[in-house]
Order: C-alpha cells, then sequence, then structure tokens
C-alpha cells in the first residue's frame, strides 16, 4: 500500500471518529440523549425579571447539554435591561446555573439611559427611576457629576428640598435644579462654598410666601443674586354672619 493510499486511509479513520464526537457537541445528534433538563437562576431580581431571563436562555439550551454556548448564554442575559455582570456554567449531566447581579442606579441620564453607583451608563426602560434626580453632561464627566450631586444634596435635605436636576455644561459651570422648581447657577470651579453659603439664607429668603425663588446665581465672589417669581396669595373666605 503506497504512503498516499495510508494517509487517505488514516485521515478516514479519524474523521469517522470525529464526526460523532463534533455532531454531539454541535447539537446535530444525541441533544435528547443528553438534554438540559435544570435552569438555575440565582440574582436579587429588584429590577429584573426572572422569566425574562429564563426566555432569553431557552432557545439556546435545546440542542443538549454539549451544544450550549456558554458565552451566547452569557451575552443574550447580559443584554437583559439592568443586567450589570452575568456568571454562566455547566454542571454535568443536566443543569446551567446562570448568576447575575443588578446595577444599582442612582440618577437619570437622557431619556432612556441611568447612571449605576459605580459610575456606568445603561439602558434603562422608558420611564423608570422618575423618582431619581436626572444628571445632564459630557458622559466622561459621570463621576463627577456623582460627586456634585453628593455634595449638594445633604445642604437641601434639611430644608425638604431635593436635587432634582444637575447639570454639568460643555464649560464646565454647574448648576442644578431643586424640587420646588428653583434654579441655582453654582458656577464653575469648586461649589462647595458658594452652595453652602446659598443653603444657609433660604430660610430667610423663604419667609415671605408671597415670592417664590425662579433663580439663584452664586457666581459672585461674596453674595448671590436673586431672581423672584410672583407666588398668588391664598383666596380667603369670609363667614356668614
Amino acid at each position: 500500500m503506497s504512503a498516499l493510499v495510508r494517509l487517505l486511509a488514516w485521515t478516514l479513520a479519524l474523521a469517522l471518529v470525529a464526526a460523532p464526537v463534533v455532531a454531539v457537541f454541535e447539537g446535530w445528534i444525541a441533544g435528547e440523549r443528553w438534554p438540559m433538563r435544570v435552569l438555575a437562576v440565582t440574582g436579587e431580581f429588584r429590577q429584573v425579571d426572572e422569566q425574562s431571563v429564563r426566555e432569553a436562555v431557552l432557545p439556546l439550551v435545546r440542542r443538549g447539554f454539549f451544544a450550549v454556548d456558554l458565552d451566547a448564554v452569557r451575552d443574550a442575559v447580559a443584554a437583559l435591561p439592568w443586567v450589570e455582570r452575568v456568571e454562566v456554567r455547566k454542571r454535568w449531566p443536566d443543569r446551567l446555573e446562570i448568576a447575575l447581579s443588578e446595577h444599582t442606579p442612582v440618577a437619570r441620564w437622557g431619556e432612556d439611559r441611568m447612571l449605576s453607583e459605580d459610575g456606568l451608563l445603561f439602558a434603562a426602560p422608558p420611564g423608570a427611576g422618575a423618582e431619581l434626580p436626572l444628571f445632564m453632561g459630557p458622559e466622561s464627566r459621570a463621576s463627577e457629576l456623582m460627586a456634585f450631586h453628593a455634595i449638594a444634596r445633604p445642604l437641601f435635605l434639611p430644608l425638604g428640598l431635593r436635587v432634582h436636576t444637575v447639570e454639568l455644561s460643555a464649560r464646565g459651570s454647574w448648576s442644578l435644579v431643586l424640587s420646588d422648581g428653583t434654579v441655582v447657577e453654582a458656577g464653575r470651579g469648586d461649589p462647595r462654598a458658594r452652595l453652602a453659603r446659598f443653603a444657609r439664607m433660604l430660610p430667610q429668603l423663604h419667609a415671605d410666601p408671597t415670592r417664590r425663588i425662579a433663580r439663584a446665581d452664586l457666581r459672585y465672589t461674596n453674595g448671590f443674586a436673586i431672581v423672584w417669581a410672583d407666588v398668588a396669595a391664598p383666596a380667603t373666605q369670609e363667614g356668614n354672619a
């Protein structure tokens, strides 16, 4: 037998041995013999729906244990809203385990994204997190907006006011909107001293119920400027004599 014939014979033998193995791992055959029977999903599930995870994974496990592509499963789960991290593993003979963690949002970012406590932007369903503050600014400076909010929030919270909006302009100027609608221009640089001074004066500025602060400009060395909005006095009812 010539060397060429022997080589072809060995090649054919190897192919006959390897073909069934490849077919099993690709899920072409024997998927029903080694089915994936158990899908174990673990996580906190504050926002992520466990059923949505199962629906995303089910089409990827139908060809049996050996044919499950862990990367494809991981990508499918990671694409779901609110999912931050995913770990996937197979356990012989019929178990697929998925562990996921969710983003913890600290603010809204635009119409359809949120900012997590880790400083990551992620997609969110429209209208989600309406109770959270709204951040606006360059994505590369998201951590600075978080820091600004952390400075401003405790200054106004004792006064019964929340920081509704935080904005950082392209020129680096800070502004915020309080829950009563007051727009506060804090200016550039470190705004802590200016914000603290304004917060200390707010009880006096709110003393007149017929006037409301529409805008406060803190971009002055030793003070700030106020724009007032008139507030209609409540109607009084006279009792019958």
